[in-house]
């Protein structure tokens, strides 16, 4: 087995015990979907992760793209490696079948794009910019629009990117200055944007870019912003390639990581206007973006995921390898077997299958959704800016592990640690940062339902938590134990939240990434809880995961329990604090 499919087993655990994937198969009659197809698919991605995108990782990192005669000239085999996953058809996993996609569910892509993003996040980012331009053209385009662009972004053949970031326009969109001028049934686009994802490279003869801007009469703020389809190279009467648009990459961002990945600033129309295609409605464009949004916060979270798989793997080969003192027969002593190692590569293993868990139930919510499952999209809603905002977060520590774990040699860039901790750094900034998603998770989707869905998660968290303890097992009533004692602070937070903060937005603001942490500790606990119950269940009957893989399951959910779990009350309990000290001191003072 390769190093980068290395999880591949509990990804299929997760797949069967926890989301279920036969069962929402036959729920929503789809037929070509299965645990055994999900299992081939995930191995014969791994394939291509290890053997193609692996070994380009570090060469992207020490040679990134370049901008050579206005054009982005990519890293060295990167070209060759897109075309095989391109010819492959890993492309076209999830897309719709009427636009020659597989039609498979959302939650096998995230199985499959954890593999890439492990194996190369830099690489990955861009097939990832094109799936999310794929979901917004599918939810917000017209069916000219759709049939011109759909088929051959869903193929890969051309690739799709997103942007909303200007100088003055960063997270706050109202502040979109770019001009959109009618011309006819297109329109003239004019403006600069930055921090433009795989803006522009040489891999696809095409790259569609979806573009914020304003028309003449738009509205101030938020509610005067449109979407507009930008082409790089505008199609011919027989919807190829033709004539290059005027838009053009004009500088790239030098980066702490992800050097393969060129970080564009975009110039539209420095000339007669780049020519624009309006997507749905005017001034609705912010909305319609959130769909491209909501898919690349996921796909963030995902990364936080998979950087911090490869991390672990790495910490793991190398604590096996590594040697340090001699034991009483004076045989050296590999430093896996010392306590401290131990327990760092138990934080990094437990962490990671805790974030496995959490993305792929959240991604199964979102094939749910799709089905017209009311629940679950109110669900996946919750989910997204705590799968974004935490798994980032606790990605920064795991990459760090691993770096400990090498010791000095991890400070050493040859090792190939730094690489992933500071590639990782860039997760809790981009989508939307920790801050934007707590504030989103303690606002939207807390306070405005009056906690309606954190008040159903908390209830199917507690029923769970007493299966736990009428098991009799005592591995299972320890976890049950601590993960009783930290739903009782949640359920004092989502008391003092509906009480307190709701009238005091200032006192929201102060505690909401100390909210959005618990959620994020308390959901990963949650989940491996019903994953070390789930493993209980199958080793009293014959299964397909073997005695050894399923105590694994328990020792990890035990130790992040042990490990985790705290942070949840503690985070839980500084918000009942009410982080008074916040503004304690002046600008002037601090």
């Amino acid at each position: 087995m390769t190093i980068y499919n290395a999880p591949h087993q509990d990804a299929i655990f997760v797949l069967d015990q926890l989301v279920g994937l036969d069962q929402m198969a036959a729920d929503y009659q789809l037929e070509d979907t299965s645990l055994e197809l999900a299992d081939v698919v995930i191995q014969e991605a791994g394939k291509l992760a290890s053997d193609v995108l692996a070994p380009l990782n570090a060469q992207g990192d020490k040679q990134g793209a370049q901008l050579v005669d206005n054009k982005v000239v990519q890293t060295p085999g990167y070209a060759e490696a897109y075309q095989q996953y391109v010819e492959n058809g890993w492309a076209t996993l999830t897309g719709p079948v009427e636009f020659g996609g597989q039609g498979l569910p959302h939650v096998l892509g995230t199985a499959v794009n954890e593999l890439w993003h492990s194996a190369n996040m830099a690489f990955a980012l861009c097939p990832m910019l094109s799936q999310g331009a794929v979901e917004a053209l599918i939810a917000h385009g017209s069916d000219e629009l759709q049939q011109r662009y759909l088929a051959q972004l869903i193929s890969g053949e051309w690739a799709g990117t997103m942007n909303l970031t200007e100088p003055n326009a960063g997270s706050d969109l109202a502040a979109v200055a770019c001009k959109a001028t009618p011309d006819g049934e297109q329109y003239r686009i004019r403006g600069q944007k930055i921090f433009i994802t795989w803006g522009d490279h040489q891999m696809t003869s095409n790259i569609i870019h979806l573009v914020l801007a304003r028309l003449p009469d738009a509205p101030a703020g938020v509610k005067g912003i449109s979407l507009f389809l930008v082409p790089k190279f505008l199609l011919d009467d027989q919807g190829q390639p033709g004539e290059l648009n005027d838009v053009r990459c004009i500088s790239l961002e030098h980066k702490l990581g992800i050097h393969a990945s060129p970080t564009c600033t975009m110039s539209f129309g420095d000339n007669d206007g780049a020519i624009g295609y309006l997507i749905g409605e005017p001034n609705k464009g912010l909305n319609y973006m959130f769909t491209m949004m909501n898919h690349a916060r996921q796909a963030v979270g995902l990364q936080g995921l998979s950087i911090s798989e490869r991390a672990y793997q790495q910490a793991l080969a190398f604590a096996k390898e590594r040697t340090q003192g001699t034991n009483k027969e004076g045989r050296k002593i590999a430093i896996i077997e010392y306590p401290d190692v131990r327990r760092m590569l138990m934080a990094m293993k437990s962490g990671c299958e805790a974030m496995r868990a959490l993305a792929f139930t959240a991604a199964a919510d979102i094939d749910r959704a799709h089905h017209g499952d009311q629940a679950a999209k109110a669900r996946v809603e919750f989910f997204t800016p705590i799968v974004k905002g935490w798994m980032t977060e606790l990605a920064q520590e795991v990459t760090s592990l691993n770096i400990q774990v090498h010791g000095g040699m991890g400070f050493v860039e040859e090792t190939g640690a730094a690489q992933h901790y500071r590639d990782a750094r860039i997760l809790p900034i981009y989508e939307g940062t920790t801050g934007i998603q707590a504030l989103d998770l303690v606002g939207r989707k807390t306070l405005s339902d009056n906690g309606a869905v954190l008040g159903q998660l908390l209830a199917e968290m507690q029923t769970d938590t007493q299966q736990l303890s009428l098991t009799g097992e005592p591995t299972l009533i320890a976890i049950a134990t601590e993960l009783e004692a930290s739903l009782e602070v949640a359920q004092q937070v989502q008391d003092w939240l509906l009480t307190k903060a709701s009238a005091d937005r200032k006192l929201a603001g102060t505690i909401s990434f100390d909210y959005l942490m618990m959620m994020g500790y308390l959901c990963g606990g949650w989940l491996m809880a019903k994953s070390a119950l789930q493993a209980s269940e199958q080793m009293s009957q014959d299964n397909r995961y073997g005695t050894p893989f399923l105590q694994g399951k328990q020792g990890t959910a035990q130790f992040f329990a042990e490990h985790y779990l705290p942070r949840a009350r503690q985070h839980g309990q500084t918000i009942l604090g009410g982080l008074t000290s916040t503004f304690a001191l002046t600008i002037d003072q601090l």
